[in-house]
C-alpha cells in the first residue's frame, strides 16, 4: 500500500464510531525505509498537511512541532475501505 492511499480513507473504532478522516500521516525513518508512526485525523489535520498551525521552521536545524490529533499507528487494526482502530480517544 502507498501512503497516498491511505489519505481521505475514514477512520472507525472497533465499534463503528467514526473518528474523522486521515489528512496526513507521520513517520520516522528507520534504516533508510519510511516507518509510519501515525495517522493525522479530524478537520485540524488538514492544516498540518499545509504545515498551518505547527511551531519551528523545520530543516536540520529546528523540527516543526504539530499539536493536530493524531492516532499511533500501533492502534490500527486493519485497513479496509475504512481504517479499523482500537479505543475512542485521538491523542494530540
Amino acid at each position: 500500500m502507498r501512503l497516498c492511499e491511505l489519505l481521505n480513507r475514514q477512520v472507525v473504532n472497533e465499534s463503528g464510531r467514526r473518528l474523522g478522516r486521515i489528512h496526513d500521516v507521520r513517520g520516522e525513518l528507520v534504516g533508510g525505509h519510511l516507518r509510519v508512526t501515525g495517522l493525522v485525523i479530524a478537520t485540524r489535520g488538514i492544516l498540518e498537511r499545509y504545515g498551518v498551525g505547527t511551531h519551528g521552521t523545520g530543516g536540520p536545524d529546528q523540527a516543526k512541532v504539530h499539536s493536530h490529533p493524531v492516532i499511533p499507528w500501533e492502534r490500527v487494526i486493519r485497513v479496509t475501505p475504512e481504517v479499523i482502530v482500537r479505543g475512542d480517544s485521538i491523542a494530540r
